[in-house]
């Protein structure tokens, strides 16, 4: 059999510095897709026929790796920490991947495992091996240089993604590692996480590098424009806090004043408007640390909701929130009126077999304070007059919009079941995702119709009621988020959302 060609081999090293860590993760990451890379343009450029001998060529992704050995007078972990260590002996692994966009988190990991263990770290190369499409750039499309002959023999010579090398397990809490193999050190392997970052780039129309650590989810195009124009309104004051708006196809907007030097710095990705909107297209207002608001116009229905939180969660995000309307279920509440959820009814069905429906999705009391205190800053209003339009309860999600059509009262009798305020499709997947993910969520919705009680949506009325009320509401999400960053985000990420066995990286 023909050797493999690889990179050259690299031995091993063990780090009791963070820093220096990342610094040979990433050495060894960009050795590994340069190899790729210059084996595709040798592949692209060689004559090639059905009988033409191929020599295989693979590259590794990097990993980080941890022997435990805890004894009694060992570094333990601080009472309020919820990540950065392993809860017993081991070894543990985990594969990296994109340095350009993970370095400063995988500092921040390495450092609260040395911290909290007190054991060397190894960085060494992995038996994972990085498919080829996950090596090349962004923007590349090197398919469209394919003849039928070389793309069908492709295979023979490269790793291509492997859906079976891609799973949840270790998120849902169903993998069981073999006695031979590490324990997973992170909810997401290096193929995974590569994986995802594609599939953000085809729905969102841009780069993951500008995605933000807090996310704001809506499926309206109102609260888009609105977020545009505050978005562009920011980059024209000097003093903003922001660095740059980005929008579908990587169009950046600078805030006036930054130098050349400083966009070289924090800029990703640039490009133009694309022909038309992508699926579930996302708008970026940039802080320097990557504490900026990502925007993403998921549309309509709990699929949607899914597949933007399932890809969005590799990020790690500090939060993640829902703003949206919703039907009113009593008689009390008034269009305009907001429903903060503290307990979800899931009939979105889309994430069933991930996360059964015995499983509880509880509101998260830093969110809850952070939304209230918001809506109570934007109002204006206190007290009584404040629980006037707002009103805490149990929001029903359903993966039928024409639910009010169904049959009889059934519909109305299990929602009065469920003690449900407000109906929408959208905010239970998007908790039951941040539950599953371990990132923080939240949901603050709007009135907009009452149909149990006659008050349909119609289009003059929805189109009036959406300028009217899109303002507010988006100032009101903004706010919050204001409110979670100046708390600090290490009181979001809290042992609420951490299993019995939890992986060590946030």
């Amino acid at each position: 059999m023909a050797l493999i060609d690889t990179p050259t081999f690299v031995a091993p090293q063990h780090f009791t510095d963070a820093a220096a860590a990342v610094a040979h993760a990433r050495a060894l990451y960009e050795a590994a897709v340069a190899h790729l890379r210059q084996a595709l343009q040798r592949y692209l450029a060689q004559p090639l026929q059905p009988d033409t001998p191929l020599r295989r060529v693979r590259a590794h992704y990097p990993c980080v790796r941890l022997q435990v050995q805890r004894t009694p007078d060992g570094p333990q972990p601080r009472a309020r920490q919820s990540y950065g260590f392993v809860t017993r002996p081991g070894r543990y692994e985990t594969t990296l991947t994109r340095p350009d966009l993970f370095a400063d988190y995988w500092r921040e990991q390495f450092e609260l495992l040395l911290h909290h263990h007190g054991q060397p770290l190894e960085i060494a190369l992995s038996h994972e091996p990085i498919p080829l499409h996950f090596a090349l750039g962004e923007d590349s499309q090197f398919e469209g240089e394919l003849s039928a002959l070389q793309r069908a023999r492709l295979a023979e010579v490269f790793d291509l993604p492997d859906l079976t090398a891609m799973d949840d397990a270790i998120a849902n809490g169903r993998y069981v590692a073999r006695d031979d193999v590490p324990l997973p050190l992170a909810l997401f392997r290096g193929a995974r996480i590569d994986y995802s970052l594609a599939r953000l780039r085809h729905y969102s129309g841009t780069a993951p590098a500008w995605f933000q650590n807090f996310v704001l989810f809506t499926n309206y195009a109102f609260y888009v424009d609105e977020f545009v124009r505050l978005g562009q309104a920011e980059m024209a004051r000097t003093d903003s806090p922001y660095v740059a708006f980005v929008e579908p196809g990587n169009v950046v907007t600078w805030r006036c004043g930054i130098d050349a030097a400083t966009r070289q710095r924090l800029g990703g990705p640039t490009g133009s408007p694309p022909v038309r909107l992508p699926q579930m297209p996302a708008y970026h207002l940039v802080r320097a640390d990557r504490s900026g608001i990502t925007l993403v116009n998921i549309g309509v229905g709990p699929s949607n909701a899914k597949t933007a939180t399932d890809h969005i969660a590799v990020l790690r995000p500090h939060a993640w929130l829902m703003l949206g309307h919703c039907a009113g279920l009593r008689h009390s509440q008034q269009l305009g009126d907001y429903v903060l959820a503290h307990a979800y009814v899931r009939e979105d069905h889309v994430l069933d077999e991930e996360l059964p429906l015995w499983v509880p999705i509880p509101a998260l009391a830093e969110v809850q304070l952070a939304l209230e205190g918001a809506v109570a800053d934007v109002t204006g209003l206190q007290g009584a007059a404040l629980k006037r339009v707002l009103r805490t309860g149990t929001v029903a999600s359903t993966d039928n919009r024409n639910w009010e059509l169904l049959p009889g009262n059934v519909a109305q009798h299990r929602l009065s079941l469920s003690r449900a305020i407000a109906l929408d499709m959208e905010s239970a997947t998007i908790a039951a995702n941040g539950f599953r993910f371990r990132v923080p969520y939240g949901t603050l919705l709007c009135v907009s119709d009452k149909p149990l009680h006659g008050a349909i949506k119609l289009p003059g009325m929805a189109d009036r009621f959406y300028r009217e009320r899109v303002d507010q509401h988006l100032r009101i999400g903004l706010r919050a988020i204001e409110r979670l960053r100046a708390a600090g985000v290490d009181q979001l990420h809290s042992r609420k959302l951490r299993s019995f066995d939890e992986v060590a990286f946030q």
